[in-house]
């Protein structure tokens, strides 16, 4: 039930299903572990051995068969909260390495919403105003941790958002209409589109296959990274912004 979850936190799947298992059975024989876990009894010792090095297990010294219980999992977060940890205290020096490998020039894609979780991350680093050209309220999919960290920047920084938005938002989620921070319009009816044009530092950014509030599996995230390229689609996407009236 709760194994998948174990794993992405770092437990094998054997580790996984032996620490289920413990949560639920209180301490335990190896034999009897084996059985209930339905993992090889060679496999079983290897995996406590190593749950017990992470502090999820603790063994039960007796005469005879060794006994297994499960350490509180509270532990989980603790363990989830040293390796934060660990991360914060090498990101600064990350950074530095990444922004030293960024060129002036370049073209890359992102894809489905894992990639439009990057691309977010993106604006949120470049910290430039941003224009938007069709928008669809794909930042209304965001998780609410992110789209919380993304205006907090926004409002941080001071950048400035403009948008014209695809005029579907309106009638099918006119919230994101109220609820986003910037200067915004909404494009006439004639003009719906599956796309979205983003622009911001120096990126010019195009979507491919979005609707309203949804990014696919399949969506594409065109960037394109040119700083005269951007300061060219600024002054179109100025021009289209003035021809629309409120």
């Amino acid at each position: 039930m709760y194994s998948q979850i174990f794993e992405e936190l770092g437990l094998t799947p054997n580790e996984a299903k032996l620490y289920e298992t413990l949560l639920s059975t209180g301490d335990i024989s190896v034999s009897q572990l084996s059985v209930k876990a339905n993992i090889h009894r060679r496999s079983v010792y290897d995996a406590l051995h190593r749950l017990t090095q992470k502090g999820l297990v603790s063994p039960i010294f007796q005469k005879g068969e060794n006994r297994y219980q499960a350490v509180h999992p509270d532990k989980l977060l603790e363990i989830v909260k040293e390796r934060e940890n660990k991360l914060n205290f090498i990101l600064p020096d990350l950074r530095k390495n990444y922004n030293k490998t960024l060129t002036e020039e370049a073209a890359y894609i992102y894809k489905g919403p894992e990639g439009f979780k990057n691309y977010v991350r993106e604006v949120m680093h470049i910290r430039e105003d941003a224009y938007s050209l069709g928008a669809k309220g794909l930042l209304y999919s965001l998780s609410p941790s992110l789209s919380k960290e993304l205006w907090q920047l926004v409002k941080k920084y001071k950048i400035n958002f403009y948008t014209l938005y695809d005029p579907r938002v309106k009638k099918f989620l006119p919230e994101v209409i109220s609820k986003e921070s910037g200067q915004k319009k909404v494009l006439p009816a004639e003009y719906a589109t599956s796309g979205v044009l983003d622009i911001f530092g120096d990126r010019v950014v195009t979507f491919a296959n979005v609707e309203v509030g949804r990014i696919f599996d399949d969506t594409t995230i065109f960037v394109m990274v040119n700083r005269q390229l951007a300061e060219s689609y600024k002054v179109w996407y100025k021009l289209i912004w003035e021809s629309i009236k409120d």
